[in-house]
């Protein structure tokens, strides 16, 4: 089980549904590969479908947050789920977003030690607490997040992503997810 991409496995590429098969042509065309969240979320398609779903909803959907902001949620909970697959797969993406790999080696590491901006700073703290066991937001927090620059919208959004990537994090954990080797090159 070396080279498995989850310990539940993966199905044959000739067996999946079109619309899954055309996401992997996708991405081997743009990436050159076809990342393991896929090939592991592909077992079971109705899954697949849902999770691909709601992750581009968040992740790329018009907002005010930037991509940067977005993968820096994902990278900073990730962290502190030390879930090793997302932090390396996002790790790569903000690195490549950023063009900044010390700024997402800092995030990865300790994002409460990284040299941040401001509101880069704001949101962390908050996707940190979303990520707390027994989450509920105060008024204060909420309060801290407008006077960081953020709208209801925005805050709805780093809270969804940090609670979506929550739920990520534990189900890779559940499937021992490996990443891509792919995935440690990119962006240094």
């Amino acid at each position: 089980m070396a080279n498995a991409v989850s310990r539940f496995g993966e199905p044959s590429e000739s067996d999946l549904p079109a619309d899954i098969a055309e996401v992997y042509a996708k991405n081997r065309e743009k990436l050159g590969f076809v990342p393991n969240v896929f090939r592991a979320y592909a077992r079971r398609p109705e899954h697949f479908r849902a999770f691909m779903n709601y992750h581009d909803v968040l992740m790329k959907a018009p907002g005010n947050l930037s991509r940067i902001e977005r993968e820096a949620i994902v990278v900073a909970v990730s962290s502190e789920n030390r879930c090793q697959y997302c932090m390396v797969a996002h790790g790569a993406a903000l690195r490549v977003l950023s063009k900044d790999p010390i700024l997402a080696e800092q995030i990865a590491n300790n994002w409460r030690t990284a040299n941040l901006p401001p509101r880069m700073r704001a949101m962390l703290e908050f996707a940190s607490r979303v990520n707390e066991p027994g989450f509920a937001a105060t008024e204060h927090e909420i309060d801290e997040m407008h006077l960081a620059g953020f709208s209801d919208n925005d805050i709805w959004d780093v809270a969804a992503i940090a609670a979506f990537f929550g739920f990520s994090n534990r189900m890779a954990g559940l499937m021992d997810m490996r990443p891509n080797d792919e995935f440690y090159s990119m962006g240094r």
